[in-house]
């Protein structure tokens, strides 16, 4: 019985002195800045509401495109990732312009992530 709490206890101190890496902490972890770009987009710039939403239409047909692609499904870029990311996010956005709602957040997210995707392909 000693063995097996020895055992125990060894194998909880590795649980716990791994789970102390920010890797797979990501509320206390450091954050990463995912855009080159801090601040708000040329989206969010836009006052033009028709404009802004034909900006936010290609820039969510092009994720679509990039994520039906088999070239970047296979590929070992984050192309597929960023693409994924884009077109939700440009969909939100879209969305929220449908109803005449102008979401800084979304818009943000939108150009960063397609922004993120084309940097990935070239």
């Amino acid at each position: 019985m000693e063995i097996r709490s020895r055992l125990l206890i060894s194998a909880t101190a590795l649980l716990l002195a791994g789970s102390t890496g920010f890797a797979a902490d990501i509320i206390e972890g450091p954050t990463a800045d995912y855009c080159r770009t801090v601040g708000t987009s040329n989206l969010v710039l836009t006052d033009n509401t028709v404009d802004l939403t034909k900006q936010v239409v290609k820039l969510m047909d092009e994720s679509v495109a990039v994520a039906n692609s088999p070239e970047w499904i296979h590929s070992s870029r984050p192309v597929f990732v960023w693409a994924s990311e884009a077109k939700v996010a440009c969909g939100m956005a879209y969305g929220y312009l449908k109803t005449n709602y102008k979401d800084e957040d979304t818009l943000n997210k939108c150009e960063c992530f397609h922004d993120r995707m084309v940097e990935y392909m070239n």
